[in-house]
């Protein structure tokens, strides 16, 4: 495979430099819309200890040392400002938004970069379907900022002015495999394995011995639910099963799912979003049957934040939405990479 040209060579920079005047454009407009709403904006830290504890999202760790050089201990690059932001919240903030620099490792391709830029942003006092409401108000915001009345990316199409999709993680698996998914979930929010791989295989998605019944719940997603949506209009995806919502409160009418949601536009996931949890000790709970489940699957752990699960317990109710930035600016400037939103891509080794 040919190496690609470097991206600060001129000609290859001025390819790029559309796509990131663009990016600058709406950012400037977004920032603008925050202002408007009375947010305020912050910077979190990007070392922590902890990167955050969701199984299958892997960091990159670094050590820390005293001033002789011995070892202190191990931070990590933040994989989301999810826990700093929360803190923030309990210490008296109640509409802040930040965009942040973000690091994910065994990450990379069309739309995944080791280092990208998340937006994020949290209401107090909110329900989740206000924060769904920005969503689709900041998708129209970018779109508006660089002229575009289209968002685009893989030869799908989305008008950013239409009402979006609104619809359930159990109506999309129906609808679009034949699964009745919380027939596999029983009240106490746990998944039967053997009854989801059953529709698995009547809807043609492989199962294998080994897999568990989130491993079977996201090949769904993958190969039959997310290439559906998010055509024509933007789809919100919510009430995800609460074994798959480690962060989000549980719903009031039905303890089997979460107030968890995810946008869709042009098939991309662009962002992800909850009525946060505020129970510390249910925090804690799914943080170490997430953290079980990656050293099973993984061989590795990350240690709990404290300082976070101690803040959370004193953290009013809230609602907030972790966005892929870098991916909303492709699809309103019609990138299609996510390297040519980077105004320095990060330099992977082939």
């Amino acid at each position: 495979m040919p190496v690609p040209a470097p991206w600060w060579r001129p000609d290859v920079h001025a390819d790029r430099r559309p796509f990131l005047l663009g990016r600058n454009r709406i950012q400037a407009s977004l920032r603008c819309w925050f202002a408007r709403e009375d947010f305020v904006e912050v910077d979190p830290a990007i070392l922590q200890t902890s990167p955050g504890n969701e199984a299958h999202l892997h960091a990159f760790a670094t050590r820390l040392l005293h001033v002789d050089g011995s070892a202190r201990g191990t931070l990590y690059l933040h994989t989301s400002p999810e826990f700093a932001c929360k803190k923030l919240l309990a210490a008296g903030e109640s509409r802040l938004f930040t965009f942040t620099h973000v690091f994910r490792n065994r990450e990379g391709g069309t739309l995944h970069h080791p280092e990208f830029t998340m937006l994020e942003w949290y209401r107090t006092d909110a329900p989740y379907t206000a924060v769904i409401g920005d969503c689709a108000t900041l998708v129209a915001e970018a779109a508006a900022a660089v002229g575009a009345r289209r968002l685009v990316f893989a030869g799908r199409e989305v008008d950013p002015a239409a009402e979006p999709e609104r619809i359930t993680v159990a109506e999309a698996c129906a609808r679009f495999a034949g699964i009745d998914l919380l027939g596999t979930v029983d009240r106490a929010g746990t998944g039967d394995r053997d009854s989801l791989a059953a529709g698995a295989r009547a809807a043609g998605v492989r199962v294998a011995a080994d897999d568990t019944w989130s491993d079977l719940f996201a090949r769904i997603m993958v190969e039959r639910v997310e290439p559906r949506l998010g055509h024509g209009r933007a789809t919100f995806l919510h009430e995800y099963p609460v074994v798959e919502a480690a962060l989000a409160r549980t719903t009031p009418h039905d303890p089997r799912v979460a107030e968890r949601f995810e946008l869709y536009v042009c098939g991309v996931e662009l962002a992800n979003g909850f009525g946060e949890l505020t129970d510390a000790a249910e925090q804690r709970r799914r943080f170490e049957a997430e953290m079980a489940e990656k050293e099973r699957v993984y061989g590795e752990g990350y240690p709990l934040d404290e300082d976070f699960l101690a803040a959370l317990a004193q953290m009013p109710p809230a609602s907030g939405v972790a966005l892929g930035f870098d991916r909303l600016v492709m699809l309103a400037t019609g990138a299609s990479r996510i390297d040519q939103v980077l105004w320095a891509p990060t330099t992977v080794p082939h």
